[in-house]
């Protein structure tokens, strides 16, 4: 075996066995998360912990859905995401294909301000955003969560860097069919583009499903709290009860896997094309 041959199996091994270190570190909590959610008490405060299940039980969910109205906050956090995941696809898509495809007053000075609006960090926006929710009366409502994120700036960026790389051609030839521009967005534009919506409604749904300082900030109404916030109280209230905490924690968690793993295939292909195109 050559020299050259030997180097790269050496630096395959290392990269494979770093990444199944990674890939590890992230997989053992969550398996630990699952099986104290279904231990009795006496398993849990037992020495050494263990990963072995005796006697698995669900007491811990039925205690949960009993002691706290969790079904609503879950109805909630969906209901949100949801709304916002499907907004930020249509408005943001629209707005990517403005700044890739069309040439308009203005155009690089309004993406220079779109990119500066992804770098300020988000905690600087809480009090502005908070003073504008409260002044317009819809604090502790669906309006102050959904309304401000219906276009993200991150989705705009996003969309524009993988519409650029769709064909002029393919425009051009629509308006001598006769397509309006919306026409073209909606039969051209948007079909072509359905890995980096996937993509886009991936993040956006993990974002608002995990967001918690936003709806800490602008929700005071017990039945207007999202899961994460259903989250925080059932550490501050049950902390001492662990599987009832871990059993919010998975509840919490099957949405998000469920979004991504449907929808996984489509991640690697957007980023890497929206990688490649400046």
């Amino acid at each position: 075996m050559s020299l050259i041959k030997i180097k790269k199996s050496l630096m395959s091994f290392i990269i494979y066995t770093l990444l199944t270190v990674v890939a590890l570190s992230m997989v053992i909590p969550y398996v630990w998360m699952l099986v104290t959610s279904i231990k009795p008490i006496d398993e849990i405060q037992t020495y050494p912990p263990s990963f072995r299940v005796r006697q698995p039980t669900l007491a811990a969910y039925r205690e949960l859905f009993s002691l706290l109205p969790m079904a609503r906050y879950l109805l909630n956090s969906l209901f949100i995401a949801l709304v916002v995941t499907a907004a930020n696809i249509f408005f943001c898509s629209l707005a990517g294909y403005a700044f890739a495809k069309h040439r308009f007053f203005g155009r690089d000075k309004l993406f220079l301000l779109l990119l500066g609006a992804i770098m300020i960090p988000y905690q600087v926006n809480l009090i502005p955003g908070f003073i504008i929710i409260k002044k317009l009366g819809w604090l502790s409502s669906f309006y102050a969560l959904i309304i401000p994120k219906l276009a993200l700036a991150f989705g705009v960026f996003l969309c524009r860097q993988y519409i650029m790389s769709v064909p002029n051609d393919l425009i051009d030839a629509a308006k001598i069919d006769g397509c309006s521009e919306f026409t073209i967005y909606r039969l051209v534009i948007f079909p072509l583009i359905k890995p980096v919506l996937a993509t886009l409604a991936i993040l956006t749904f993990l974002w608002q499903w995990s967001d918690f300082l936003w709806p800490l900030v602008v929700i005071h109404k017990s039945s207007m709290r999202t899961v994460p916030l259903a989250l925080s109280t059932l550490n501050t209230t049950f902390g001492s009860n662990f599987a009832m905490v871990m059993a919010g924690a998975t509840i919490a968690t099957l949405p998000i896997l469920i979004v991504f793993l449907s929808l996984q295939k489509y991640i690697i292909q957007s980023l890497t094309m929206t990688g490649l195109k400046g």
